[in-house]
């Protein structure tokens, strides 16, 4: 089997990219948009994990399986927030904690 390698200038491309993200991050933190500010948040974070997993991982240039192992993780991130989420939103309020 033969290893892929990988260019220092997608490394620094990729760290560059984080950088710019990092700084949107920032950014969007000191900006109020309303009930924007965790969907951008949100959008900001997957996107530096997907780079971080994408070209540090090396998941990119992986085979086949470990892409599989990597989405079936992924998955089974959605499935426990899903739950937790369910959970959360159905719950019968009757009052805040101490009163």
């Amino acid at each position: 089997m033969s290893e892929h390698i990988v260019s220092p200038g997608v490394y620094v491309a990729v760290f560059v990219a984080l950088m710019v993200l990092t700084a949107g991050t920032v950014f969007a933190a000191t900006v109020d948009l309303g009930m924007w500010n965790t969907p951008v948040a949100l959008l900001i974070a997957v996107t530096k994990a997907a780079l971080v997993v994408l070209f540090f991982m090396h998941v990119k240039y992986s085979s086949r399986l470990v892409a599989l192992a990597v989405g079936g993780g992924i998955l089974w991130l959605l499935t426990l927030i899903a739950g937790v989420a369910a959970d959360y939103l159905t719950r019968n309020w009757v009052g805040t904690p101490g009163t």
